[in-house]
């Protein structure tokens, strides 16, 4: 989920891990790296202003879809069970670069939703937001009735994304703009 336009969730601090101020994290990223490679992150409690903290390292547990993160000043235990439920947060303006035909899932909110009717185009309504743990629902407010719809962001209902045209076009099964 993207904060005020300049922070995005990439993971969620689940527990301590070990005895030294470990946690345990749970992705909601595709770039692993965000928990490997030491550098500055944010952590954020609930909706308060979020707080610049160093990762020193960090690990993926094997077979799992989740990381075992050391922080700088995190060193004991209990120091390390204050921080579950904490959200980790990157700068939108530190995205990673990516290929030609690629774009990060906050570049879909703003986007015109774009709807096949009688073989012609008819702009229905914007995404406003990403929901559920991958970002894998996208939220779109409908022009005509202001209703906000949740749509699978899958292949078969969102056939073509066009970021540099600002639209994407879906292909609802019937009743779900109904619902």
């Amino acid at each position: 989920m993207i904060i005020n336009n300049e922070w995005l969730i990439v993971g969620l601090i689940t527990s301590s891990h070990g005895i030294n101020g470990q946690v345990k994290v749970k992705s909601l990223s595709d770039f692993e790296e965000r928990f490997l490679k030491p550098g500055m992150r944010w952590l954020q409690k609930d909706n308060e202003s979020p707080l610049e903290i160093e990762l020193i390292s960090g690990f993926k547990q094997p077979g799992k879809g989740t990381f075992v993160v050391k922080f700088q000043d995190i060193n004991t235990r209990n120091h390390a069970e204050q921080l579950k439920k904490f959200k980790i947060l990157v700068k939108t303006d530190k995205l990673p670069k990516l290929k030609k035909e690629e774009f990060h899932l906050l570049e879909l909110i703003n986007l015109d939703v774009k709807i096949s009717e009688n073989d012609e185009l008819k702009i229905i309504g914007k995404v406003i937001n990403l929901e559920n743990e991958k970002y894998n629902l996208l939220v779109i407010e409908l022009f005509k009735n202001q209703k906000k719809v949740l749509i699978p962001f899958v292949k078969e209902i969102v056939p073509l994304v066009d970021i540099k045209n600002n639209f994407l076009i879906i292909n609802p099964p019937n009743g779900l703009l109904e619902l």
